[in-house]
């Protein structure tokens, strides 16, 4: 996936902003949390940065797909190793996922707030 679809993919997600912080990076948050990072200096240390279930964490590591991002590994956030590292379509799922973890993290005045209940 290309950064110009990966942000079109991240931007058509509900509830979806976008803001530009450390080095150019497009950081994606929904509710004021991210759950996705591309450009700046996403780009020059490697591929897409995105939060993760546990189970996706190992699974795309284990299979070389991405590492731990850097500062965020503990918060079950993977690097893919190169940004085709992964189909379009297995990359939008994980976008999708990553939304919905953020999201459910949310209180529930938030996401009523956001129109995500």
């Amino acid at each position: 996936m290309n950064p110009k679809t990966f942000k079109a993919h991240c931007r058509r997600l509900p509830a979806v902003t976008m803001v530009i912080q450390w080095d150019g990076t497009s950081v994606f948050k929904v509710g004021g949390k991210m759950f996705a990072l591309a450009g700046g200096f996403v780009e020059r240390s490697g591929g897409f940065m995105f939060k993760t279930s546990n189970m996706a964490y190992a699974l795309l590591i284990e299979q070389g797909l991405a590492r731990p991002a850097p500062y965020l590994a503990r918060a079950k956030w993977v690097q893919l190793t190169d940004n085709d590292a992964l189909s379009d379509a297995e990359l939008a799922a994980y976008l999708g996922q990553a939304h919905a973890l953020v999201v459910a993290k949310l209180t529930r005045k938030a996401r009523k707030e956001l129109g995500l209940v």
